[in-house]
């Protein structure tokens, strides 16, 4: 005789109808009081019905959550236990929040009855995100009474439309806090066995968001400023009004034909930036100071596209809009000229001189030898921050995705890069280097479908890599992600070296607490963890690392002088 559990019938109400709904990633982490919702999973899995990933650390789980959010624009679920478990998914609540990702969070927690009394592993969970979630929802326990499973589906449907902003708000996480009662499994209905259950049909259900279009005249000297999650339509927007892009790495919109090179330096020209009349914003500018100076300023007008994330108002008069159009009329092709031959005059040169092919192919072995040697030279040469970035941004292609950790690797790629169309994704929501690998793999995991091409490459420095290292774990028996983790080390933060605090604070205070040097052997992290490692010190040497590994899950350590 089986066992009636109505936390089980509950469960797997619950992750039936957000299933139904588009949800086809959950992320559990083990623990005793989500059994239901976790056993509900696997059989949901056994279904073919979603993505099962299990991360026995509840912060990994979260960016895994998020990083398949930020790919898709569709929730994933996290499911996890009572107690710290659930204060372990603040980081990437936080990250959701503020970058505007869907995200849904399911805490299992004891009942009412054993909250503030001492209970194990109990403490107060409802409200424990704060303003940071677009719903918050202290359930109630079930029961097992008539219709509990009409209220669990209508519970779902609340937090999906709530976490991909159905209504007026933007997409963010959402919280169902979820009490249950023992027994916490049994019983799942038959639906669970095999059969298939009507509540779960795949894209049943699709919220449309209607956004209104803003229309905007020709007229003022602007500048299309793209900053992280702007994609695409920041490149359109310039196209159609005929004006310059500046497009921070991480933005996806650094492509095109009015893509500005060399943007910082534009910015702070007086001649250039100093003239900007109106800037369209689109995504979130986090990289540069030119371009927070240039928002900040009173006397330009800023229209910011309202995004997935917090509305930009760095002047205290920006204007926000759904979308933009352009008005007919004439460009200003001296406005648009002037940048243009700026950016032409900045245009990076990362490859270094071409190949002597007339040496390469005399008949004199001299000059010959010469010009073999000069190849030779240009392979063997010592990888810097420059040739790094360069590497990686040359190894990827639209098919492929790239995400960027928060180091001083993303900033040099900034400075340096040329344009591109390359889908970006990075943690610029408050800019932590908190769960760069966890995204990564969930933007991996999300991405790469069977049949479809493509490699997810993470490019960061080492300290993000320590910070995030038990996201290396991917359990056996799950889908194998084609990630390459490009890790820049230099054995410190030397990004403080960019800050004010280094010319203030003394070379001993800078090691102790700002540098935090370190002597990790990351081959030996790799091959714990069961990934691959290289170790490469030349560019021939990366960029045959980078092309020859695409299918496999490598950890490339590239040695930095500090």
């Amino acid at each position: 005789m089986g066992i009636d559990s109505p936390a089980s019938r509950s469960a797997w109400a619950l992750l039936s109808e957000l299933v139904g709904l588009g949800v086809r990633h959950l992320v559990v982490s083990p623990g005793s009081r989500s059994q239901a919702l976790a056993l509900a999973a696997a059989r949901l899995e056994r279904q073919g019905r979603i993505r099962l990933h299990v991360r026995i650390d509840e912060r990994v789980a979260g960016f895994t959550a998020l990083g398949i959010g930020r790919e898709t624009g569709t929730p994933a679920a996290v499911v996890c236990t009572s107690g710290t478990a659930v204060a372990n998914l603040l980081p990437a609540v936080l990250e959701a929040h503020h970058s505007g990702v869907p995200l849904l969070l399911l805490t299992a927690d004891r009942p009412p009855e054993l909250r503030g009394i001492g209970a194990n592993q109990t403490t107060t969970q409802p409200g424990i995100f704060g303003d940071a979630v677009r719903l918050s929802v202290d359930a109630e326990t079930p029961t097992g009474a008539d219709g509990e499973d009409g209220s669990a589906r209508d519970l779902a449907t609340r937090a999906f439309d709530a976490a991909v902003g159905a209504g007026q708000g933007a997409p963010g996480p959402v919280h169902l806090n979820l009490p249950y009662r023992e027994p916490l499994a049994g019983d799942l209905p038959g639906a669970a066995r095999g059969d298939v259950d009507p509540h779960i049909d795949d894209g049943r259900y699709r919220p449309v968001v209607e956004r209104a279009v803003t229309t905007l005249a020709r007229g003022p000297r602007t500048l299309v400023l793209a900053g992280a999650g702007a994609g695409p339509s920041a490149e359109q927007i310039a196209h159609d009004g005929g004006w310059p892009l500046v497009a921070e790495i991480v933005s996806g919109a650094r492509f095109g034909r009015h893509v500005v090179h060399g943007y910082r330096a534009a910015l702070a020209d007086p001649d250039l930036g100093g003239r900007v009349e109106r800037v369209v914003a689109v995504g979130h500018p986090t990289l540069s100071r030119e371009a927070t100076r240039l928002l900040s300023r009173a006397d330009v007008e800023v229209i910011a596209v309202r995004g997935r994330g917090e509305e930009l108002d760095l002047n205290g008069r920006t204007r926000a809009v759904d979308a933009v159009a352009v008005d007919e009329g004439d460009a200003d092709r001296a406005w648009l000229g002037a940048w243009m031959r700026f950016s032409r005059a900045h245009a990076p040169d990362l490859d270094g001189p071409a190949p002597d092919l007339d040496g390469l192919s005399s008949t004199d072995p001299h000059a010959r030898a010469d010009a073999v040697r000069t190849e030779l030279d240009a392979v063997r040469r010592p990888l810097d921050r420059a040739q790094l970035v360069a590497a990686v941004w040359a190894a990827t292609w639209p098919h492929d995705r790239l995400v960027f950790g928060s180091s001083r690797l993303v900033r040099v790629a900034d400075e340096l890069l040329p344009g591109k169309k390359v889908r970006v994704h990075a943690n610029r929501g408050l800019a932590g280097i908190d769960g760069t690998v966890a995204t990564a793999t969930g933007v991996a995991l999300a991405s790469q479908l069977p049949g479809m091409a493509g490699v997810t490459r993470v490019l960061l420095g080492d300290l993000a890599l320590l910070h995030d290292a038990g996201a290396l774990l991917l359990p056996d028996g799950e889908d194998e992600p084609r990630m390459q983790i490009v890790v820049g080390n230099d054995r410190g933060g030397t990004i403080f070296d960019g800050l004010e605090v280094a010319a203030t604070a003394s070379e001993e205070d800078m090691t102790r607490v700002q540098y935090t040097p370190h002597a990790v052997r990351l081959e030996q992290l790799a091959t714990a963890y069961g990934w691959e490692h290289r170790r490469v010190t030349t560019r021939g040497a990366l960029d045959q690392a980078l092309t020859s590994t695409a299918g496999r899950r490598i950890l490339i350590e590239v040695p930095l002088a500090r």
